[in-house]
């Protein structure tokens, strides 16, 4: 089975605190949130104020302004790091403004802040957390720990050196790796030109195997996916031009967190991967 890497989906009901907010100027207009800003697709709603409440007043400027948050989104690292920035960029249209509880921006921050330092950044001072209204207020609250009951939780990927691509070897040898590792995926990347200039990847993955937890093969896709995001300077390596290339990453899950140790480069007329993963079936471990 093959998934892009765009997924995770939150709506806004059961985050509300019920208190009072206040009330919206009538300078503020309800406009729909443009294509450019996919973060904040199926969120629970199409509409967004402007200016929003991170004191963008045209959708040029907020379109621009998100832009760099964008991938931090996409890596998943928080349960409701979308919801969170979109709370900000793209606040839902209604009475009054919502604003996130200053707890779900201490989750958040505590969660995404490695995956910023991972790419030489830090949180900013324009999300300070002490700026967002306590729990008690009317606030779009984490609910972290709710989440946690209701859904598995995952491994997280490591911040982590690349590990070289290996581009000649044997099946024998691959085999070998395979008995010292917790998983193998099939990774087909590709990127592209977004319209501010940067890159922007589509991620497919097919598990060879995963022998680490009882783990279905769409959760392992995700957090190879993750993986791929937070460890960019990885995945640009691996995508030295704009046409797809096929690799198959090997490693292992340890105490929570996910290490690739190997990555092969699967070309077309490779027989010996193939191989490796057809014999990897039957195969015994020493």
């Amino acid at each position: 089975m093959l998934v892009t890497a765009k997924i995770l989906v939150f709506a806004l009901s059961g985050f509300l605190r019920v208190a009072t907010g206040f009330d919206i100027g009538l300078s503020t207009k309800c406009v729909v949130i443009p294509k450019e800003m996919d973060m904040c697709h199926k969120i629970g709603y199409s509409e967004m104020r402007l200016p929003n409440l991170m004191g963008h007043t045209s959708m040029a400027e907020v379109i621009l302004k998100s832009t760099t948050w964008q991938h931090l989104a996409h890596t998943d690292c928080h349960p409701h790091v979308r919801t969170f920035l979109c709370s900000l960029f793209a606040p839902i249209c209604l009475d009054t403004f919502i604003h996130p509880c200053r707890s779900m921006c201490v989750a958040v921050r505590d969660s995404c802040t490695p995956v910023l330092a991972c790419h030489g950044h830090r949180w900013p001072d324009s999300l300070d957390c002490d700026r967002f209204p306590a729990d008690e207020d009317m606030c779009l609250a984490s609910l972290t720990k709710e989440y946690k009951h209701l859904h598995k939780v995952l491994p997280k990927p490591a911040c982590q050196a690349c590990p070289a691509v290996e581009e000649f070897f044997t099946h024998k040898r691959v085999l070998e790796v395979f008995c010292d590792s917790n998983f193998a995926v099939k990774v087909k990347l590709s990127k592209k030109r977004t319209v501010f200039g940067g890159q922007e990847y589509n991620i497919e993955c097919q598990v060879e195997f995963i022998t680490q937890g009882s783990f279905l093969p769409y959760e392992t896709q995700s957090m190879i996916q993750q993986w791929l995001l937070i460890n960019e300077n990885c995945t640009q390596r691996m995508t030295p031009t704009y046409r797809p290339m096929v690799y198959l990453l090997v490693g292992n899950i340890e105490e929570g967190i996910i290490l690739v140790n190997q990555v092969y480069r699967w070309q077309r007329r490779d027989s010996q991967l193939t191989l490796a993963t057809q014999k990897w079936r039957y195969h015994k471990c020493l």
